[in-house]
């Protein structure tokens, strides 16, 4: 199984729009994907129409070691795609994780147990880089970065990046970024423009060529609890998630040896 985290410790990127509409792509392709929420405000959980009655258990139980990740899981609407679900519990597991054996390598050891009845599992992880990020990052082989093209991205990469190293030296010497998704960007701006090219030149071919333009429809789908790709398929913002899945998808055949 491979697995990704999808990181960024700065709010309001996209990372959990392209958890959610990267996760449908990939599932609409024929892959069999599981999705882990691993944010406190479950909005992964969300945006695939899992509302909090339904998550009796959620990745706080299988971080804490009381639930089995393969009791846990929900099956979603989209077919071939799966949910961990996550809770507010999650927002006290930090501090109950300290506490814990193996604290860094919890979500490793569950997906380690798991049955692997998937292809891929992609982790959205919480905008910090607390043990929620490192648990997610110690147990992925891969990252993928979803990056605002806005100024104060680029303080945000620095600071990820630096993170990524850390964990690589102490815990997860095969984690590898797989990519650096562009968010958000206004075409009618030019500061988006610069961002991307100056993203581009620092990280070359690790930054996805498809764009993710602005796009209302990608706000308004998770009110109604769907994935925009399944919401609108037409609109921009669906357009660019089908053209970031099958460019993924042309990166993971030399993945999948490595996985």
């Amino acid at each position: 199984m491979i697995k990704v985290a999808i990181a960024n410790q700065k709010g309001g990127v996209g990372k959990t729009t392209t958890a959610i509409n990267l996760a449908t792509g990939l599932a609409a392709m024929g892959w069999r994907v599981l999705l882990i929420d691993l944010d406190p405000q479950g909005n992964a959980s969300t945006g695939l129409g899992v509302g909090p009655q339904a998550r009796e258990r959620s990745s706080y139980e299988v971080l804490i070691g009381t639930e089995r990740l393969d009791d846990s899981v929900l099956s979603t609407r989209v077919p071939r795609l799966d949910l961990l679900p996550a809770t507010q519990d999650l927002s006290g597991a930090e501090v109950e994780l300290v506490g814990l054996d193996r604290r860094t390598h919890r979500l490793a050891d569950a997906l380690d147990a798991a049955s692997q009845r998937w292809d891929i599992c992609l982790v959205d992880c919480p905008p910090s880089l607390g043990l929620l990020t490192v648990n997610a990052l110690v147990a992925a082989r891969h990252l993928l970065v979803p990056l605002q093209c806005e100024f104060f991205a680029l303080e945000g990469l620095s600071q990820l990046l630096q993170t990524v190293e850390r964990i690589r030296t102490r815990f997860n010497p095969e984690l590898s970024i797989l990519g650096v998704a562009l968010t958000m960007f206004d075409r009618r701006n030019r500061l988006s423009a610069q961002v991307a090219e100056d993203v581009r030149a620092c990280l070359g071919n690790a930054v996805f060529e498809t764009v993710v333009p602005r796009n209302v429809r990608l706000s308004e789908a998770p009110s109604h609890g769907l994935p925009a790709l399944i919401y609108d398929l037409r609109c921009s913002g669906s357009t660019a998630y089908v053209g970031l899945a099958r460019e993924l998808l042309s990166r993971l055949p030399a993945l999948k040896e490595a996985a």
